[in-house]
């Protein structure tokens, strides 16, 4: 079966392997992100509507679980093109992965502005895991990057996740990403402080581009700057057991899919890099597959101009690979 609304499992540094949902099958988004790895919002908005309906997203769930039985997975992560809040259904969507795969932990990826909004705090607080951004309490950087929908503040974001705080009871796993010029300021450093210890998440990770944004103008900061970050705010948070904390990728496990065939494989690749650029050990990873088939596969892509390298100037990456996508995207 072609799955258009499940894809992975992914490799994240935060979940592990990431069976990934996407609740809205379009870039539908309450932001345009200057740094968004999936490219341009299309619709900007904050109203919520049954983007993808939840009997849709279950029924292939249900179908992935049947396709691929003792395939390991950390985490089903809601999230995917947009904002996946702005989907009316998410609460229906959360109950029904409980169902379909009662002993894997629910996880909700959000840029944090319908926190505001009861119903989408009382769905979200049904997950095991939120994982909420916040780039910026300046508002003329929220604005610059961010771009957000115009009646959005980065203070309203602020108190909407304070507020979650105290209704929820789960983790929170804040990031932060930063963008070179743009919200890398002390001031914005100095009140991120102020409101960590506030908020007071499981977790902060500060992080920056390592793949191609949806506009030029977004670039990563220096390594040296994110240390500092890092540093300081993760100074920031109580001491806590690490045992409780830390959710490390397992990068040691067998390759699942050894034996699928190679349109099977390329068809794989596709449905992971339509929702986002990614290398060649990136996909091995995110697919247990072992390298030399995903470079097998890669291979007729390039040449028919399906998938192509993106430029990697100005990206901090650990090695020279490049990052590959769909050509049209």
């Amino acid at each position: 079966m072609t799955f258009a609304y499940v894809f992975g499992p992914v490799a994240s540094s935060r979940l592990g392997h990431s069976l990934g949902l996407d609740l809205l099958g379009r870039r539908i988004c309450s932001m345009d992100c200057l740094y968004c790895e999936v490219g341009r919002t299309d619709i900007l908005t904050c109203e919520r509507a049954p983007y993808v309906p939840a009997a849709t997203i279950l029924d292939e769930l249900a179908a992935w679980r049947n396709e691929n039985p003792g395939t390991h997975v950390d985490h089903v992560t809601l999230g995917g093109s947009g904002e996946p809040t702005l989907n009316s259904d998410m609460g229906r969507i959360i109950s029904g992965c409980r169902t379909i795969l009662p002993d894997v932990p629910v996880a909700v990826l959000t840029n944090s502005t319908l926190l505001h909004r009861k119903d989408v705090r009382d769905e979200a607080a049904c997950a095991d895991v939120v994982l909420p951004s916040l780039d910026t309490l300046v508002e003329t950087e929220f604005r610059a990057l961010n771009r957000p929908e115009k009646e959005l503040t980065a203070s309203g974001v602020a108190a909407a996740l304070l507020t979650f705080r105290k209704e929820y009871g789960g983790r929170i796993f804040l990031e932060i990403l930063l963008s070179k010029g743009i919200n890398d300021s002390q001031e914005n450093l100095a009140l991120l402080r102020q409101f960590v210890p506030e908020l007071a998440p499981d977790r902060v990770d500060v992080t920056t581009l390592s793949r191609p944004g949806a506009y030029s103008k977004a670039a990563p900061v220096d390594a040296d700057v994110r240390a500092a970050w890092c540093d300081a705010l993760n100074a920031c948070l109580p001491a806590a057991d690490p045992q409780q904390t830390g959710i490390f990728l397992r990068t040691g496990q067998r390759a699942d899919f050894t034996q699928r065939d190679d349109r099977a494989v390329e068809s794989m690749l596709l449905q992971t890099l339509s929702r986002r650029p990614q290398t060649a050990g990136q996909l091995a990873l995110a697919l247990s597959l072992p390298l030399d088939r995903v470079e097998r596969a890669l291979r007729p892509l390039l040449q028919s101009g399906t998938v192509a390298p993106l430029p990697s100037q100005n990206l901090q990456q650990q090695d020279e690979d490049p990052f590959f996508a769909l050509a049209d995207r």
